[in-house]
């Protein structure tokens, strides 16, 4: 058990610790619970544009026209969730855009080192690998895509590889934007729900 001795001491240096008192010091704490920033606030600035998110509120509140203050909250809550998921399916896209630049910049060099050395050179890089092996399967007619002439680039198939080399750097990335989207979701339904139950009323 904690003596009175101790918890005027704790009392005490708790006193002394005052946090940051310098401008830079105190926007940097207030970073400090951030840890992905999906949830940090509804509009990111200046990575997103705030009149935009205005205007798609604004569109929101029209199409529900709330009565009600309680109402209103939902229907700005709601449109603040919509704006989130945006977001999620705007990351999600790019990363796989991302990925997949790598895929197509990897197919480019490969076909350039064909066509200058006859064939390709040197031995794949670790992070290249897994798109050499996916890349020489295209000849086979059983990973074709039904009406995919041999050989040729089929976007489904980038796509699907962008994806497992994005799995493959890190699989919680992913997961961590599913529960966040599904999360986002259920609230979503949650939020209407109660809507549909106040406009009943």
């Amino acid at each position: 058990m904690t003596s009175f001795k101790q918890i005027e001491a704790n009392r005490r240096n708790a006193l002394k610790s005052t946090g940051p008192t310098s401008t830079d010091g105190k926007q940097a704490s207030r970073r400090n619970a951030l840890r992905h920033g999906f949830t940090a606030e509804t509009v990111l600035e200046p990575l997103e544009n705030a009149e935009e998110y205005r205007a798609f509120e604004a569109a929101i509140v029209a199409e529900y026209l709330p009565q009600t203050p309680v109402e209103r909250e939902l229907v700005h809550r709601l449109a603040s969730l919509f704006w989130r998921l945006r977001r999620a399916t705007s990351i999600e896209t790019g990363l796989l855009r991302m990925q997949g630049e790598i895929v197509l910049a990897f197919r480019s060099s490969r076909q350039r080192n064909v066509a200058t050395d006859g064939g390709v050179t040197g031995a794949p890089t670790v992070a290249n690998r897994e798109c050499q092996d996916l890349l020489d399967d295209r000849n086979r007619a059983d990973v074709r895509s039904p009406g995919e002439e041999e050989g040729a680039a089929s976007p489904s198939r980038d796509i699907a590889l962008s994806y497992l080399r994005l799995a493959n750097l890190d699989n919680e990335l992913i997961d961590r934007l599913s529960r966040y989207e599904a999360i986002l979701w259920r609230q979503v339904v949650q939020t209407l729900f109660t809507l549909q139950t106040l406009k009943r009323r």
